[in-house]
């Protein structure tokens, strides 16, 4: 018979093994905790701008390498010619360098085609995605997967991020959502893979020298500074240039909207890149909005492009860069120039 006595026996065991649980789970949420504050350091948050420590970005990269990609040679193609551009009067003075071609897409890389290099798309013959849905892309030696190895709570490739021109021929754009996690700082365990596919680091694997982010993103996380620009090393072979490598976006300040564009990156939960191609648009004064369903967790600070190798934003901003069915942007506007002005111009 089921007497008051034992009801409350039951009970009171119920009631400790929740409390043990809770325990348990609060341990383990400590111990997330930790993993997260082993990989974040201060830097300097007034100036929003962090110098990696030279040992622990070689741990990171050898984390990566020791089973999340290899690095293999990439298929030697070679390069377009590019016909010479007009540079637009917003465009920030630095020049497009061609990037050499990826490897021919594998079974799942169907993407959705687009204009040759070099080709202006509003005269080019441009088309958006149909349907406006993201879909595989062949990895592009450019652009790449930003991994974060160790227990920091993320999956092994978080974000993504794009090659960008510099005099120095080091630097990569991407969200600052991305290397910096709000009060508790600067990542530390960064690792970018230029055109990363299944496993494979086909242009070697890189490692931050210096990270810069607009003040008014480490104060406050402000949607409209969701942008960091990164200067690379690559471990173990000094004096090689990212640049030399992948070939670079040129970037674009103040572009004019609407435009054309392309948007690309890693999902997380994927090994290849994912591509659409729609109209950029404004979304009030200081975001970029381009409509596309399907383009997930992982691609935030994946290029936003237009005119083939034109980089007009990276996904981040607002929501954290978007929704099901909508990627959102920064827009790069003088603070973004001057951020980008900022990192070119810091000591390597």
């Amino acid at each position: 018979m089921f007497t008051k006595v034992h009801g409350r026996a039951v009970r009171v065991s119920l009631l400790v093994g929740m409390c043990c649980a809770a325990l348990i789970g609060g341990g383990g949420f400590l111990w997330e905790l930790r993993g997260i504050a082993a990989h974040l350091a201060d830097g300097d948050p007034a100036e929003g701008s962090y110098v990696q420590d030279p040992a622990q970005a070689d741990r990171a990269a050898a984390a990566v390498l020791d089973g999340l990609a290899r690095e293999a040679p990439a298929q030697e193609v070679p390069a377009q010619e590019v016909p010479a551009q007009e540079v637009p009067a917003q465009e920030a003075p630095v020049r497009e360098t061609p990037a050499p071609e990826s490897a021919p897409p594998g079974p799942t890389a169907q993407g959705t085609g687009g204009p040759p290099a070099g080709v202006h798309w509003r005269s080019g013959g441009w088309q958006p995605s149909d349907p406006l849905v993201a879909r595989p892309a062949a990895a592009e030696p450019a652009t790449g997967a930003l991994f974060s190895p160790g227990e920091d709570g993320d999956q092994d490739h978080h974000c993504s991020a794009g090659v960008v021109h510099s005099p120095d021929g080091d630097l990569i754009a991407t969200a600052a959502h991305c290397v910096y996690r709000g009060s508790f700082g600067f990542r530390t365990n960064l690792v970018f893979a230029p055109g990363y596919r299944d496993g494979e680091a086909p242009y070697g694997i890189w490692v931050p020298t210096r990270i810069d982010v607009d003040p008014r993103w480490t104060e406050d996380q402000d949607p409209d500074h969701d942008v960091a620009f990164l200067r690379m090393r690559r471990p173990g072979r000094p004096g090689e240039r990212l640049e030399d490598a992948t070939g670079a976006h040129t970037i674009r300040f103040r572009p004019e909207l609407p435009a054309p564009a392309r948007v690309v990156g890693y999902p997380n939960d994927t090994e290849h890149p994912v591509e659409c191609f729609n109209t950029a648009r404004a979304a009030g004064p200081a975001q970029l909005r381009l409509d596309c369903a399907d383009v997930p967790d992982g691609t935030s600070g994946g290029p936003v492009l237009t005119d083939a190798h034109t980089l007009i934003g990276v996904v981040g901003g607002r929501d954290g860069g978007g929704d099901e069915t909508t990627s959102y942007s920064s827009r790069f506007d003088e603070a973004v120039r001057d951020l980008y002005e900022r990192a070119v111009a810091a000591p390597r």
